[in-house]
């Protein structure tokens, strides 16, 4: 864990850096799909700190996205979201304790792996000018102290400053924030059992498409992320491990009212780039949304964040997140592998650019070897 006030002030700075991603999600599934606040915030902070504590590393914790856009744009009940959470949780529970994620993460070639991480950073990317279009003026500005203080002022909390700049000037502009009536008055209500064709639409509706996503960003690619960042030294966060504990935590916490939740490569992206080092930005994170489930008004004030503030945020995680190491190092026979890879993965979803990915490396090894006998 941090030690230094300097470091200290970076951990608060790293913990802001996936608010992009996190709110926007939450926040819509209370406004837009009447989930209750508090057990939803509660899930994630209980999540937050669990995971801080005990891989002691920026590993982030994220809404399951394709569960909270379907929750957002189609008819789905309060218990199928929990048939969801249940069934997800049992199925990334027995890949993790059986070890058979981490064979599979060995399948995935490297070209295939950059392809992805480019694919999902575009996606990331689109989602955030999509929140700096509702104040282009204040995006752009967030943006820009965002670039200046990671350029110039490197050993400066950069997430912080944008995020307080952002809700100081966002106030001042009458910016938008994410807003929802009625919120507190269905603080604490709580799911019910699941009906048997709540289970069926679980399963036909949201399982197997959020299954994809899961397996390849939230783990595989989360695993991979962090050892870009740290090295070989944290064994703790594999892919088995990450697959344990998203099962773990949607199998016990989605029942009371939590959103289905998973890891992200793109949240740990977020988390470093901003700043965070160890498992301290986690538990911070997890302590303040804590704090604002059980405080009167905390999710009110929390909703009046600004959107285009916390798009900007979510830009220079994309950027970050796409435009990886591994990436820059690829050779050239690797780059139509990861266009296509990149391509299919926004324009469908990652499952398919994965399988993309695999057949055109599969092509791009045969050609290989074919030119070398030639």
């Amino acid at each position: 864990m941090a030690s230094s006030p300097k470091q200290i002030m970076r951990e608060v700075s790293g913990a802001l850096g996936d608010l992009g991603t996190l709110l926007p999600l939450s926040l819509g599934a209370i406004g837009l799909a009447g989930l209750a606040p508090v057990p939803l915030l509660l899930g994630f902070a209980v999540f937050y700190i669990a995971t801080g504590l005990y891989y002691r590393l920026p590993v982030p914790v994220q809404p399951m996205k394709a569960v909270a856009a379907l929750l957002l744009t189609t008819q789905v009940t309060a218990g199928s979201l929990v048939a969801s959470g249940l069934l997800i949780g049992v199925v990334l529970l027995l890949l993790g304790m059986t070890g058979w994620i981490n064979r599979a993460a060995r399948l995935v070639p490297g070209s295939v792996l950059s392809g992805l991480q480019l694919g999902l950073g575009l996606m990331l990317a689109q989602m955030s000018l999509g929140l700096m279009a509702s104040s282009p003026v204040l995006g752009l500005v967030t943006l820009a102290m965002l670039v200046v203080t990671l350029k110039l002022l490197p050993g400066w909390p950069a997430a912080l400053i944008g995020f307080v700049g952002s809700l100081a000037i966002g106030t001042v502009m009458g910016a938008p924030g994410i807003m929802f009536p009625g919120a507190e008055s269905v603080a604490f209500s709580l799911p019910g059992l699941p009906t048997l064709a709540e289970w069926q639409q679980a399963i036909s509706t949201l399982v197997l498409p959020q299954l994809a996503l899961t397996l390849t960003n939230a783990i595989v690619l989360t695993a991979l992320v962090v050892e870009d960042y740290f090295g070989k030294q944290p064994e703790r966060v594999s892919p088995a491990r990450l697959s344990v504990s998203s099962g773990l935590a949607n199998l016990l916490l989605v029942p009371l009212g939590a959103l289905p939740m998973c890891h992200g490569a793109g949240g740990v992206a977020a988390h470093y780039r901003f700043g965070a080092r160890t498992g301290l930005a986690p538990v911070l994170l997890g302590l303040t949304l804590l704090m604002v489930a059980l405080l009167p008004g905390g999710v009110s004030a929390l909703a009046a964040i600004p959107v285009a503030g916390l798009g900007a945020l979510l830009l220079v995680a994309a950027v970050e997140l796409g435009l990886s190491r591994r990436l820059w190092a690829a050779k050239p026979s690797c780059w139509p592998v990861i266009a296509v890879t990149a391509l299919v993965c926004v324009w469908v979803d990652p499952f398919f650019g994965l399988l993309a990915g695999l057949a055109s490396e599969t092509v791009r090894a045969a050609w290989v070897r074919r030119r070398r006998i030639v």
